[in-house]
């Protein structure tokens, strides 16, 4: 299942969007345009679907509150909405749909409630909120169905794919001296902190089974580059990462972890992301560490893993590389641009002549990437 369509309404820098999702989604956009907030929406859709330490409130809340969601170009409305259709891509008409408007109360205790919750499977309208249920008793507005265990079993299914979302901007420092840095892990572990305890969590087979696929592609990514393995450190227990390389000494030891290039741990994150499951995956910048040699094949190395593997998930990707959006396969109906304007951020796809470039050869860093330029870029050597 993969999200195919996306609206917003006063979401963040937003105003309003009405975008279409594919299989691959690059968002292109200049610095501070929103892709990162952008982003954020199916963070939040999962916080919020979430069975446990979950919801609507806590997703909020940890966004710093509804006034740093709220659109500051919203003016009057004062809610904040999310729509989303969901499908298998075998057709026009969604398998699901789900929309969200959320809203401070006018009086009393001023708290955010649901101001609107829909829920279509097909045709078929099967969750609209407010209930009379919910007006006589509007404490009930500050949970959604969708994270209420004795409410969602007819759409369950929703509730866990969007629960399953998983956001990843690994930074390779915190896997190479997570013995030394004692820094709290964050919730959902978004920067890889906790990235070996999950491998060494999985059924032996199943992680040999990923590390293999993994080490395919990085034989063609990383030169020199040979065999990967998982090992658990004798003494102390703790699991590592081990590689070894082609070397003139045949005996060469193996390397761990620490010794990797930051740009090997990420692209190995990157595609052990890919093979966890088949719900949405979010990359935010996957080039950084990374060579622009291996950046530009960055798009065919995941065709080339989800191709081998059972689940295919869906990528959501920012990026500013001119290096990856060089690659001709890039189909340009997944690329969204960002563009800020007095009315906030708009989102859209190629208009009709830069199709039309892309239609005759030429690449989204040729056609696209050159918009995202600030207009004053050149005066910046003035100052």
């Amino acid at each position: 299942m993969h999200i195919t369509h996306l609206k917003l309404r006063n979401w963040r820098n937003f105003r309003e969007v009405d975008a279409p999702l594919h299989e691959r989604t690059y968002l292109l956009g200049p610095n501070a345009s929103g892709k990162s907030n952008l982003l954020d929406v199916f963070r939040f859709l999962r916080d919020i679907s979430k069975a446990r330490g979950g919801g609507l409130l806590k997703a909020i809340e940890d966004r710093g509150g509804l006034g740093k969601l709220r659109c500051l170009h919203a003016r009057t409305n004062p809610r904040v909405e999310i729509e989303v259709a969901l499908g298998t891509g075998g057709g026009e008409r969604p398998d699901w749909r789900y929309r969200l408007a959320f809203m401070k109360e006018s009086r009393g205790q001023r708290r955010t409630l649901v101001a609107a919750e829909e829920i279509w499977k097909g045709d078929k309208q099967i969750v609209e909120r407010p209930t009379k249920d919910d007006e006589a008793d509007p404490d009930r507005l500050t949970q959604t169905y969708l994270e209420q265990i004795q409410m969602n079993a007819e759409f369950r299914d929703l509730a866990k794919f969007l629960s399953n979302t998983t956001y990843l901007h690994l930074v390779p420092q915190l896997l190479k001296y997570d013995d030394i840095i004692s820094s709290q892990q964050l919730e959902d572990d978004p920067f890889g902190q906790g990235f070996l305890q999950r491998l060494a969590k999985l059924p032996e087979k199943t992680r040999n089974s990923r590390l293999k696929t993994i080490e395919k592609a990085l034989s063609l990514a990383v030169p020199q580059f040979k065999e990967l393995r998982f090992v658990q450190d004798p003494v102390s227990g703790r699991p590592h990462l081990e590689a070894q390389y082609a070397h003139h000494r045949p005996r060469a030891g193996w390397q761990r972890e620490e010794q990797f290039s930051d740009g090997t741990l990420r692209l190995i994150g990157l595609l052990w992301s890919l093979l966890e499951n088949d719900s949405l995956l979010l990359l935010e910048e996957p080039e950084l560490s990374l060579n622009d040699a291996i950046v530009k094949e960055i798009p065919r190395i995941f065709q080339r893993v989800q191709r081998n593997s059972k689940s295919r998930r869906q990528l959501i990707i920012s990026t500013h590389s001119e290096a990856l959006l060089s690659n001709k396969g890039i189909d340009g109906r997944g690329v969204l641009m960002l563009e800020p304007g007095p009315e906030g951020t708009s989102v859209r796809p190629p208009n009709g002549d830069e199709t039309l470039a892309l239609e005759h050869g030429l690449s989204v860093a040729e056609v696209m990437l050159p918009k995202t330029k600030p207009e004053r870029m050149g005066q910046m050597e003035l100052l």
